[in-house]
């Protein structure tokens, strides 16, 4: 068996994890996410500390990166225990803050969160959808770089046909985070006025990914690199999977209004599932 063959064989034939792994997998980012916000307000508006840039991207690598790094690597056998632990942290610094609080310091928690709750966001900018697409493409990241080395669990790794694989999360993650931010939704003017203008801006939108894919063709094919040909086949790759998709969407939007986007979306899953099945 060639080194190529026993590379490819590496990564073939795998059936995932379960789903409650997965749930708790990708809890643990949201929770660091949450520490790291409990860690600012802690250290700049209780402790006058006035971070650099430099002390933020640390702060940021060591909150965010490295538990993700350790918990697809070396820590992948104790993500609970990961997750308690940044759960009792958060809840911790949580804690640190509401006793040394100044504003608010006569109203009880219960109105204090009261408050927080009816805060309104700016329609434009949410930081829930910011940090999801951070997460995902971090994920993404680390995950893809791991995967070809036995650091990485095999059980994280994409599924052979049909199973529950952390990396599996990868291109649904990105297509659900690129829906949120996309210009119907966000300006639906956008959609007015010539239905062959709008089609055609899609198009122009798309040739960054048409030289990122045919370049990744092309490089894979000329060093020869291990080819799962069951996850994309001989000339697909995840760029082409996302071109497709950003060009099926505006015709579908273009024949359906968007106002009943929904219902496409339903058929669709329930047709991937039945496919499945």
């Amino acid at each position: 068996m060639s080194e190529k063959q026993m590379k490819e064989a590496f990564v073939s034939n795998l059936n995932g994890t379960t789903v409650l792994e997965i749930t708790q997998g990708l809890c643990f980012p949201a929770f660091c996410i949450l520490c790291r916000g409990f860690l600012i307000i802690f250290s700049q508006y209780l402790c006058s500390f006035s971070p650099t840039w430099k002390t933020r991207f640390l702060t940021d690598f060591v909150v965010l990166i490295v538990p993700m790094v350790a918990t697809l690597t070396i820590w992948a056998s104790f993500i609970l225990l990961e997750l308690l632990g940044v759960i009792i942290f958060g809840a911790g610094l949580l804690y640190q803050i509401y006793r040394r609080r100044t504003c608010y310091a006569r109203l009880p928690f219960l109105k204090i969160l009261e408050k927080f709750l009816n805060i309104s966001l700016e329609s434009e900018y949410n930081p829930a959808i910011s940090c999801f697409r951070v997460i995902t493409s971090a994920f993404t990241a680390i995950a893809i770089l791991a995967v070809d080395f036995p650091l990485f669990p095999r059980r994280f790794a994409k599924t052979e046909l049909y199973g529950t694989g952390a990396m599996d999360f990868g291109v649904g993650g990105f297509v659900f985070g690129s829906a949120m931010v996309c210009l119907e939704v966000r300006r639906r003017k956008y959609m007015e006025g010539s239905k062959l203008h709008y089609f055609t801006n899609s198009l122009y939108s798309v040739w960054p990914l048409v030289f990122l894919g045919i370049g990744r063709l092309a490089i894979i094919k000329s060093i020869g690199y291990q080819e799962h040909l069951t996850e994309y086949g001989v000339h697909w790759n995840f760029f082409f999977t996302i071109i497709v998709v950003k060009l099926i969407t505006p015709l579908l939007l273009i024949i359906f209004p968007l106002n009943k986007s929904w219902i496409i979306a339903l058929g669709i899953t329930v047709l991937y599932q039945l496919a499945l099945d």
